[in-house]
């Protein structure tokens, strides 16, 4: 009769081969280790689901929310922003400002959400400043892996390795535990990055169609002559008057497309609505098309009504495009506006959106495109919102959206919000610091803040988190259990200990983080953690020693996976845009683990002792 130690050795064989192959999917292969578990007799079907109730999965999951609020309120792209106006041309000095901030960046959000903020940053800094990208995404994904020895929180293999000591009647580690190794590994990390560059793929990475920019499509509409931006002067006769009364666009042919408004600390762009009143010092943002651009006589209009006229070109689309957005949109053959108007159609009261350009076919519209009736197969260039852009995307019969500016990609929804945002996150770190509440409430508490704030809503909520990472812990932590339960783990802490017979505890410590390191070469950092951390911790039982040192290293080794492009998904993200091969990530990858690894080898025992 098989044993259930070589059943559940069989199926965790099965998974790392099936995670080694990535068929099926990781979160697959945890939902079937979790159904066939049960069937060993070893656990229960209840405790096959325990997972779901560990409050370190909900924190987890309340993270990724946090992560993206940073991301909708603009936090991370001004981050961006800083990062390229002080670094300027020098390669070493934006290496070493881009590790800096991803790492801390990452030590409260999903390493893997910053990487994916920072590619597009990264690509643009690296072709304005003409360095190969190659160069710069590997300290990118360097530092974002090394942002997980940072905090507790930074990322699950430090939860999982805290959620094991506890189970075992510890004290888990405290929320800054890693920080004093996660602080020396990076700056060796830098100036290891600093030296090794020159051994990285010298060649650009291949570059992607660029999309349009909003200069491009102002160009192909002929915007610039059409649109004019007029300041209502303090004595105006527009002021005080509701825009439903004006009706500038029967009386003047005029289509207000935007309103700027000025407020004690900034500028802020109004969408016009009928019942919008304009007040002094307001910016009006129109579209001129009647008789074609040329017959509009801007000095007369402004004179008669008290106004100034301002400049406008492409730029300033750009340079508002945090707020107000463009979309081309096509008109399908089964759409029940062809034959319509844009203002038959109710366009802007519809869809929360200004129609100021029109095509059809290839070729635009010379004259108002408000009055022209609309046809299948029509191109719409739209204004306004990005909220309403991303509403439209959503529908499928009367229009489709077609094309999205490339400056859609750096946009953020909520951007006035980031000191709240910024605010939340601090009152968040403290909880967790002073152990005022459990780090799950505290993060809880930070969620429902951002949603009352409306730094972020329950759609993006929900979107923001990384449900196959969750499953994947959820599945793999009875794997855990099981293995006591059948001595397993005793079984591998004591090969690990014959192996190393009379050996020092350090060496100890280097033999846990190698086989951790290894092992993270077939399964995911997360797995690795969840069966490497009770191992360690029967083996500090063994030696009589505490065991805080081998947790640390577990969860170090766990987020050291720097050696293969699928050690971690953060790897995984800079492969393309790097133009990667797997023997670059050798190249670089296994001398740094090695490093890390005598890093972690001198540090843990001098801040934990054994």
């Amino acid at each position: 009769m098989i044993s259930p130690l070589a059943l559940v050795l069989a199926l965790l064989g099965a998974a790392v081969v099936m995670f080694a192959l990535n068929r099926p999917r990781m979160d697959v292969v945890a939902v079937i280790m979790m159904v066939a578990l049960p069937m060993t007799g070893v656990i229960t079907m209840s405790e096959a689901l325990v997972g779901l109730s560990d409050p370190n999965i909900v924190l987890i999951a309340a993270l990724f929310v946090i992560g993206e609020a940073l991301v909708r309120t603009g936090v991370a792209q001004r981050l961006g922003d800083w990062l390229t106006a002080r670094a300027g041309a020098s390669e070493a000095k934006m290496i070493f400002l881009l590790m800096v901030i991803v790492a801390g960046v990452g030590s409260f959000m999903s390493s893997t959400g910053v990487v994916a903020i920072f590619i597009p940053i990264v690509l643009r800094i690296a072709r304005n400043a003409r360095i190969p990208a190659g160069r710069l995404m590997m300290p990118l994904s360097m530092a974002a892996l090394i942002s997980g020895m940072m905090t507790l929180v930074a990322t699950a293999p430090n939860l999982v390795v805290h959620s094991e000591l506890m189970r075992q009647g510890h004290e888990g580690f405290s929320f800054f535990a890693f920080t004093p190794f996660g602080v020396p590994i990076l700056v060796l990390a830098i100036l290891y990055m600093l030296v090794a560059r020159r051994f990285l793929a010298p060649g650009p990475a291949p570059e992607l169609p660029e999309r349009a920019a909003l200069t491009g499509w102002v160009a192909d509409y002929d915007l610039a002559g059409r649109e004019h931006r007029l300041r209502l002067r303090p004595g105006s006769i527009l002021a005080g008057k509701r825009l439903d009364t004006l009706d500038l666009r029967a009386s003047a042919g005029l289509n207000i497309v935007a309103i700027e408004r000025g407020s004690r600390f900034r500028r802020k762009l109004i969408h016009p609505r009928a019942e919008t009143v304009l007040e002094p010092g307001d910016i009006l943002l129109i579209d001129q098309r009647t008789n074609g651009a040329s017959d509009f006589d801007l000095d007369g209009f402004a004179q008669a009504h008290d106004l100034i006229a301002l400049p406008v070109s492409g730029q300033w689309f750009t340079d508002t495009a945090q707020e107000i957005g463009m979309a081309q949109i096509i008109v399908p053959p089964t759409s029940r506006l062809i034959g319509r108007t844009v203002t038959q159609a109710r366009f802007r009261s519809t869809y929360d959106l200004s129609v100021i350009g029109m095509k059809h076919g290839t070729k635009p519209v010379p004259d108002s495109v408000l009055d022209e009736p609309l046809r299948a197969g029509d191109t719409l260039l739209t204004v306004g919102p990005w909220r309403a852009i991303r509403k439209l995307a959503d529908e499928r019969r009367d229009l489709i959206l077609l094309d999205l500016p490339a400056e859609a990609d750096e946009a953020v929804p909520a951007r006035h919000r980031a000191p709240l945002a910024i605010g939340v996150l601090a009152l968040v770190v403290v909880l967790m610091v002073w152990g005022i509440v459990p780090n799950v409430q505290a993060a809880l508490f930070g969620c429902l803040l951002l949603g009352l704030f409306r730094c972020i809503d329950m759609a993006g909520a929900y979107r923001s988190i990384h449900w196959q990472s969750l499953i994947l812990i959820v599945g793999m932590l009875p794997f855990s259990l099981a293995l006591q339960r059948t001595g397993g783990v005793e079984i591998a802490a004591q090969a690990l200990l014959g192996a190393l017979d009379g050996a020092s505890p350090r060496l100890v410590l280097a033999a846990i983080f190698a086989v951790t390191g290894l092992l993270g070469l077939f399964i995911s950092n997360t797995a690795t953690a969840v069966l490497m951390a009770p191992v360690a911790l029967a083996v500090a039982s063994a030696l009589d020693a505490s065991p805080y040192p081998f947790a640390m290293t577990v969860a170090l080794a766990a987020s050291a996976a720097f050696m293969t492009p699928v050690s971690s998904p953060v790897n995984t993200l800079v492969v393309g845009p790097g133009n990667y091969r797997f023997a670059d990530f050798l190249r670089i990858g296994v001398p740094f683990a090695v490093i890390c690894m005598a890093a972690s080898v001198v540090l843990v025992p001098l801040v934990l002792p054994f």
